[in-house]
């Protein structure tokens, strides 16, 4: 049995996710490797910062010397051959530009998702102003897939979402990569999520919105985002991975 279990985990996909550990286990990096053995996929992890919260609001973040981050990745990358790679809660330019240069040497040109976590629910910033710009410059431009909600995805347009399907576009192409552009955090009964992919081809999913407490809603976009990294590191195309990924996190 115990053979079997070993052979199996030898065949799975690995996929890396690289955010902030949260106390409460709902979101970052504790929900990603949740999500990533629900789908069947080998998780590895390094963490950014730890955070003191739960659903309701965030107690403390202590950042992640850069040494360590360092040495948390090279761990993975001089052992495992990387599948996909999932980002969350990155805190700010120098812990970026340590993920950027890993990836740069180990991961080019392969599967990215960038999840932009900008702020808790509860209005905690976790990613600061000035870093938004290394983002762009750095990891962006090697990302599969863009996840912002509406609220992040207005802080990159400089405006407010107003279409969602003409800004995705729009975001798509001013950052050179697909953009997910999440609809949850919108006010109509209808949640209707919008991918352009880099082609230009755009889907729209919907789906009726469903009344989820704060316990419940906590970390939906990190769940949504590794989801759609476990899929694409079994071979699904992006439109795909996006597709089952928003039933799974439905169900």
């Amino acid at each position: 049995m115990e053979q079997s279990i070993n052979k199996d985990l030898k065949k799975r996909p690995i996929c890396l996710t690289i955010g902030g550990s949260d106390s409460c286990g709902g979101a970052g990096i504790q929900a990603d490797l949740r999500v990533f053995e629900a789908l069947a996929v080998q998780g590895c992890s390094a963490i950014t910062a730890l955070t003191a919260q739960n659903h309701q609001s965030i107690y403390r973040i202590e950042a992640v010397s850069l040494a360590q981050l360092d040495a948390e990745l090279q761990a993975i990358f001089d052992v495992y051959d990387v599948a996909a790679v999932k980002t969350g809660m990155l805190l700010d330019a120098e812990h970026i530009a340590v993920i950027s240069a890993c990836l740069d040497l180990n991961h080019h040109n392969k599967t990215l998702i960038i999840d932009p976590v900008l702020s808790s629910s509860s209005g905690k910033e976790l990613l600061n102003s000035g870093a938004i710009e290394t983002l762009k410059h750095t990891l962006i431009k090697h990302a599969t897939l863009l996840t912002p909600n509406l609220d992040e995805a207005a802080i990159f347009l400089g405006q407010d979402v107003d279409d969602a399907v003409e800004d995705a576009a729009a975001l798509s192409m001013q950052l050179n990569c697909a953009v997910l552009l999440k609809g949850g955090h919108g006010k109509n009964d209808i949640c209707t999520d919008v991918l352009c992919e880099k082609g230009g081809e755009v889907a729209i999913f919907s789906h009726p919105k469903q009344t989820w407490s704060s316990e419940q809603s906590h970390g939906t976009g990190c769940r949504l985002a590794s989801a759609i990294t476990a899929n694409l590191s079994k071979g699904a195309s992006l439109h795909d991975a996006c597709e089952s990924s928003i039933s799974y996190l439905q169900r």
